[in-house]
């Protein structure tokens, strides 16, 4: 599939992810496709409207699933009917996002694009998606999408209600902005929680039969050898005494976070 914005990439002949590496921040979302219905997990940065990339790929009904209420990720929720988040961001979604100006939102959105957007897409006037989520997660759901089973966990660091998902079927974890390379994950803005986020990759290090990881930026899919790595810094981060806002990037092999 040629598209202006959006590189699809086929994961597996169900699950698919809608890339926008035109912009800096190089965003991921996952189409999944179940026997009975689909899920989008995120909708992206809405400079492009992600539906007209969805409408090709399936004609299952879809729901959203929102890893977290960051504008690089709901940007196209207005599109879709369905929409699931975690109780702790729903106030985000409803009311706007904590600790970001709608200036500073919109700076980032528009900077050091390396794809020419669409013509639908004017950095001054763009505003964050707000609206009333469908339903609410909680740690421990699973949604069953027809010989499909997704479970959430709750995975909060990087925002309040951030989830990890992850596909019994295929053995895929969808780590959001809780894990993924290249650049770091971070907690340092004051709605961030470092010591969550670190108990949140403890959480994802444990869970079993992960055949591969898929955060929401920059690499698309990592080995699960990874959680092995991410088991390592959780102990050292510890142990020095790091978990703590100010304390600055710290690398490890194959990640490295920002406090």
């Amino acid at each position: 599939m040629e598209d202006r914005w959006f590189t699809v990439t086929e994961i597996d002949p169900t699950t698919y992810a809608i890339s926008e590496y035109g912009h800096w921040e190089k965003v991921h979302s996952f189409l999944l496709l179940g026997k009975e219905q689909a899920v989008l997990i995120d909708t992206g940065l809405g400079i492009g409207n992600i539906k007209r990339i969805t409408d090709q790929l399936t004609d299952l009904p879809i729901a959203v699933i929102t890893t977290h209420v960051h504008a690089d990720h709901i940007g196209s929720h207005g599109q879709f009917d369905t929409i699931y988040v975690h109780k702790e961001d729903e106030d985000w979604l409803m009311n706007g996002i904590q600790g970001l100006s709608l200036a500073q939102i919109r700076k980032d959105m528009s900077r050091d694009l390396t794809l020419t957007p669409p013509e639908s897409f004017d950095p001054s006037t763009y505003t964050p998606f707000q609206g009333k989520p469908t339903a609410l997660l909680q740690e421990g759901d699973v949604l069953d999408i027809g010989g499909r089973k997704l479970e959430i966990y709750h995975t909060p660091g990087h925002s309040p209600g951030h989830i990890s998902v992850f596909d019994h079927a295929k053995g895929y974890l969808f780590t959001g902005d809780l894990l993924y390379d290249v650049t770091p994950v971070y907690a340092f803005y004051p709605s961030t929680s470092p010591e969550d986020l670190v108990a949140s990759l403890e959480k994802i290090a444990h869970i079993a039969k992960v055949t591969q990881v898929f955060g929401s930026h920059n690499t698309l899919g990592l080995d699960p050898s990874i959680l092995h790595e991410v088991k390592q810094a959780v102990r050292a981060l510890r142990e020095q005494g790091l978990v703590a806002h100010g304390t600055g990037i710290h690398r490890f092999n194959g990640f490295s976070v920002q406090f």
